[in-house]
């Protein structure tokens, strides 16, 4: 399961990554989001090693979804070198998902 990660750790865990990062930013209370879960649980172990998987509580994190002009939930945003890569907002299908990582990989 992806790792949450806030601001405290967003730097370290984020921005400073050895590997491409996806950050999705989520919030409980919604069902795209609940969707997206069993996926990148998926991503995540098939990437396990070329890819870090995280998520951030936009509810809980706003100043980072502020940050980050996240105004929708789910927002998918990937990493690489410490810089914002691309984004993808709303719910992804496993295949869409999956190409995009693989550019970053």
């Amino acid at each position: 399961m992806a790792a949450r990660v806030s601001k405290d750790n967003f730097e370290a865990e984020v921005l400073q990554a050895s590997v491409p990062v996806l950050v999705e930013f989520y919030s409980d209370s919604c069902i795209p989001c609940k969707q997206m879960s069993p996926i990148l649980g998926d991503i995540e172990d098939d990437y396990e090693d070329r890819l870090k998987v995280v998520k951030v509580n936009a509810n809980f994190d706003g100043e980072l979804a502020e940050q980050y002009s996240v105004m929708v939930s789910p927002t998918i945003l990937f990493f690489k070198d410490g810089k914002e890569a691309e984004r993808v907002r709303g719910l992804i299908k496993k295949p869409e998902l999956e190409e995009i990582v693989k550019k970053y990989i």
